[in-house]
């Protein structure tokens, strides 16, 4: 469906779906005062409240750039893989448990890291390239650096996941889902803090100082550019670590797998993509600083991941180049809820009713990531018909979760 227009806002505000929750609709038009941007303000229809700027918003900038615009997950995304193996092979041999519990062993979960003998050569030989003192301009410490090596390949907690699923033609798939890490938040941080000083000294007035922001050719907007890139970088080569460690563990228990095996694997469909990151592009004949913060770029005939909640579906889509949403789509579900409220409103057996059929944990520690505490993705999906066409649609049959 077309967007809607928010009205009342210094620069237009283009909202697919619905915005929802009242506090988003402040953030929004927060954002729409300020001077630096571009154009209009495109917002998906997974769209929520974030910390300085909604999560499922596209902004744009001629010369400037907000931290909080991106966020504290910098490079946070997903990756995908089609399996050689349909659902009855996934399932043999009732092998979904076995598997599930070779993934948790595999990848460290939470706020676990590997021990460094576990660390793979892989992941040194990016380490000794990108990890050297001096490597990043934000103070980050040698400590951060050694913990940002050991974190190579981990999950993370919260919203972040990995499932072994099914499409439509009961193909398997792995669909991951992490990002930069600590060390990325710890980057975010600084230059948050950093941009709020700048604005204060330039005595700018914002209406959410989490708004403020680095102008180009002034001090701390090179330094977060290079940063920022940084992460995003070592947020993409985690991912690619993860997948190989999980790809390793469904060649170890599945006959037939091998071919996926091996250090280039000759993949049947891979997608990969940020959801959280900054890119220089040309939009509305202008070359343009692009935010994405909660959405994936879906230019015409690009591929994207738009992942539901544990227990709903994911769709892999190609996106058709709509220039109102600065060739972007939603990157997911969206929450509906906090989580302290889901933990208060739904019980146990209600993650166990919402999961059914899905080879995942069940208890507490993930009772906020239930599937009501997020929006309906298909609702979502049904909001963005002009934003992508739907090539492949997943179920879970494993869920793992930090």
């Amino acid at each position: 469906m077309p967007p809607e227009p928010l009205p009342n806002t210094r620069f237009p505000v283009r909202v697919w779906g619905r915005i929802g929750e009242p506090q988003a609709e402040q953030q929004l038009r927060n954002i729409a005062t300020l001077p630096i941007l571009f154009h209009h303000v495109a917002v998906m229809p997974d769209v929520h409240w974030g910390m300085g700027a909604t999560v499922g918003t596209v902004t744009a900038s001629e010369s400037a750039v907000i931290p909080a615009a991106v966020g504290v997950d910098i490079g946070c995304g997903m990756c995908a893989v089609r399996l050689p193996m349909d659902r009855q092979a996934l399932r043999a041999e009732d092998r979904l448990g076995r598997l599930r519990r070779a993934i948790e062993g595999a990848v460290p979960l939470g706020f676990a890291q590997y021990p460094p003998e576990r660390v793979s050569e892989q992941a040194r030989a990016w380490a000794a390239h990108h990890l050297r003192p001096g490597c990043l301009r934000a103070p980050i410490g040698r400590e951060l650096l050694e913990k940002a090596r050991l974190q190579i390949g981990t999950l993370g907690g919260g919203n972040h996941f990995i499932e072994v699923s099914v499409d439509e033609a009961d193909r398997g798939w792995i669909l991951l889902h992490s990002g930069s890490r600590h060390i990325g938040k710890r980057i975010a941080d600084h230059y948050i803090k950093t941009a709020k000083a700048r604005m204060a000294q330039n005595r700018i007035s914002l209406p959410d100082a989490d708004l403020a922001y680095f102008e180009q050719g002034r001090p701390g907007f090179e330094e977060y550019l290079a940063d920022l890139h940084w992460a995003q970088d070592y947020a993409r080569f985690n991912r690619d670590e993860i997948m190989r460690r999980v790809l390793a563990e469904v060649v170890r228990l599945y006959p037939g797998a091998e071919a996926i095996a091996g250090e280039h694997p000759p993949i049947l469909e891979r997608v990969d993509c940020h959801h959280n990151y900054v890119s220089r592009e040309r939009h509305f004949g202008k070359l343009v600083y692009v935010t994405r913060k909660g959405a994936v770029s879906a230019r015409k005939g690009e591929m994207g991941i738009i992942p539901g909640s544990m227990g709903a579906r994911s769709y892999i889509v190609e996106g058709k180049g709509c220039a109102e949403s600065f060739h972007s789509c939603a990157h997911g579900a969206g929450r509906a809820m906090s989580r302290r409220e889901a933990k208060r409103r739904f019980t146990l057996a209600d993650l166990a009713r919402q999961t059914k059929g899905v080879e995942c944990r069940k208890d507490k520690g993930v009772l906020d990531e239930i599937p009501s505490a997020y929006k309906d993705i298909d609702a979502v999906m049904a909001a963005q018909e002009d934003l992508v066409t739907v090539r492949h649609t997943l179920k879970q049959l494993i869920c793992v979760k930090g």
